[in-house]
């Protein structure tokens, strides 16, 4: 048995530990690999071209980040913030739950790639939530805007995690159903579904209470500063 194909496993090793640019080092290696396992040059840019052609959706995810990247550098988040600031009414709270509403009914329809953070909490729902915030409740200090900005993130796995269950085509429903399979317990992904909207539910006004919750805690947090500002004075 040759060994030898399994120094592409080092090379990555030391390739992330040198912190090289990711992609040059999983490139390399594979081509070590290919190499070492006798495969000539050109074979193993063709199997990496195959392999490229048949996960060609990957490539869409170096279309969308230069995209977000560019909006983001002309003014995306800027501009997020100005319509928050321009609707009456709205707060860190009320967004926020209607994103978790949101986020939870696209996932519950297989639609689960609708948000994320790369492409929804980073660009706009963060930017949005920390600008009703500061609509609501005045300028807040930087730790304030972190826990608005964790918060949105949260909000986003909440919602996902507790909604996609919803969907019976979804790879943790099929995963369920065999692990219960195997131990005599025969169910359909339609019931396992079923029975995964009483925990959506709970998470959503568990949540939902969360967000609330945090929202009043900033209203204390802009209530307290001008008593601690006038006791430091005296």
């Amino acid at each position: 048995m040759n060994y030898w194909p399994l120094l592409g496993i080092a090379l990555v090793i030391i390739g992330f530990a040198l912190k090289f640019n990711p992609l040059l080092v999983v490139v390399g290696a594979a081509v070590a690999t290919g190499l070492l396992a006798g495969i000539d040059f050109i074979g193993v840019v063709e199997a990496l071209g195959k392999a490229f052609n048949d996960n060609r959706y990957i490539s869409v995810t170096w279309i969308i980040l230069p995209l977000i990247g560019l909006l983001e550098r002309y003014g995306l988040q800027q501009r997020a913030r100005a319509v928050i600031e321009g609707i009456r009414g709205a707060t860190m709270g009320k967004l926020l739950t209607v994103y978790l509403l949101f986020r939870q009914a696209t996932a519950a329809l297989g639609l689960t790639s609708i948000g994320g953070h790369p492409q929804t909490v980073r660009p706009l729902v963060a930017p949005m939530a920390e600008a009703a915030a500061v609509k609501s409740h005045g300028d807040l200090p930087d730790e304030a805007r972190e826990k608005v900005k964790a918060m949105s993130a949260a909000t986003d796995n909440v919602g996902l995690f507790f909604g996609e269950d919803i969907f019976m085509a979804i790879a943790s429903i099929l995963l369920i159903q065999g692990v219960f399979e195997s131990y005599g317990y025969p169910l359909t992904p339609l019931q396992l579904s079923v029975w995964a909207i009483p925990t959506a539910i709970c998470a959503f006004i568990i949540h939902g209470w969360r967000i609330n919750a945090l929202d009043r805690r900033l209203a204390k947090v802009r209530a307290s500063e001008p008593s601690q500002t006038e006791g430091g004075v005296s």
